[in-house]
């Protein structure tokens, strides 16, 4: 049957069951008149007129609900045909051993809301013993009403007082932000930053075991992950940029200049000759447009350059961007141990 309409024979429209009425008592109807309830021609209940072609004639109501009650039982057979050949096809998965935390909590799940993500991250934390992971790139929520920091501090300083270990890797426009150095002030333990001029988004992994990541821009909807190979996976990409980050706290390393041009205007210089635009700029910098611009020219100026492209090709003649940036000698020591630890959610 065509499916025209948006139900079935069982619950007609009451257009469609008003021209039945009158189809039935009149012997038909014109087919203009079944125009606008397609339904009556797709159930059978109104049949073309050999002898008229433009009326229709309705089909008897006891051979109609002999039809339709047969054509239902049919439908039903081949669902549960249907249902038969699905229940036999997934039988053998069943018996797969899915490996999970034992308690069967999800391998990924999804999180919808600050405070469930919050709520999920706190959880996380109360089991937690070792360490904390965790990186903070800018963002427009960077600082978070009161009620979220002070849960915040709270949980990480519950781990730090069984032990653990915090490590965070900022974005380099928060290295001196107020309210991320204040943190420290108040954390009591080992506790370690570092910055970066580009980072990944948010990622938090507790001991190793659980992670979170957003899962939408609007940073609503996050992903907790418990999948082994996910999350050592993140651990790995954590690892690799904290050994290419400037340590921050507990002791901070000043990056130095290079012939005039400040660290973060080699990191500025790097995009540029990449061909992106000021906006993009400042989004992977984590700078507004306006901040981004004002470094742009200093780097101009220190160069001598006097247009865009110009300060391109001065840009690969000055060698500032040969100088690469030597990992922390300290970060090598030894890999975090095989348990590790965590940080602000």
């Amino acid at each position: 049957m065509a499916a025209r309409h948006p139900h079935g024979a069982e619950e007609l429209c009451a257009a469609g069951m008003s021209l039945y009425v009158r189809a039935l008592r009149d012997g038909s109807v014109t087919a203009d008149a079944a125009g606008t309830t397609p339904c009556l021609i797709d159930f059978g209940l109104l049949r073309p007129d050999l002898e008229e072609p433009h009326r229709l004639r309705p089909l008897a109501p006891t051979l109609a609900l002999s039809r339709l009650l047969r054509e239902s039982a049919e439908d039903t057979a081949r669902r549960r045909q249907q249902e038969a050949v699905l229940a036999e096809a997934f039988e053998p998965l069943m018996h797969v051993d899915v490996p999970d935390s034992g308690t069967g909590t999800p391998l990924i799940s999804v999180l919808s809301g600050f405070e469930r993500i919050n709520l999920a991250i706190s959880r996380a934390m109360a089991d937690a013993s070792n360490e904390l992971l965790a990186i903070q790139p800018y963002t427009n929520g960077t600082h978070r009403a009161p009620q979220y920091r002070a849960a915040s501090l709270g949980r990480d300083q519950a781990l730090l007082d069984r032990g653990g270990r915090i490590r965070t890797l900022y974005q380099s426009t928060l290295r001196h932000a107020p309210t991320v150095l204040a943190r420290y002030e108040q954390l009591r333990g080992d506790t370690e930053a570092r910055t970066l001029d580009e980072v990944t988004d948010r990622l938090i992994v507790v001991d190793r075991t659980v992670a979170f990541i957003p899962a939408g821009k609007d940073k609503k909807l996050a992903l907790e992950i418990r999948q082994p190979t996910l999350v050592t996976y993140l651990v790995t990409v954590f690892e690799r940029f904290w050994n290419l980050a400037t340590p921050m706290y507990p002791q901070a390393v000043q990056r130095p200049s290079l012939n005039g041009v400040t660290p973060r205007q080699r990191a500025i210089a790097a995009l540029l000759i990449e061909g992106h635009t000021d906006a993009v700029i400042a989004t992977r910098l984590g700078l507004n447009v306006r901040t981004a611009r004002v470094h742009i020219a200093k780097l101009a100026t220190t160069l001598g350059s006097d247009s865009r492209a110009q300060l391109g090709y001065l840009i690969g003649q000055s060698g500032i961007l040969e100088h690469k940036q030597e990992p922390d000698p300290e970060s090598n020591q030894a890999q975090p141990p095989t348990q590790p630890s965590a940080r602000e959610g």
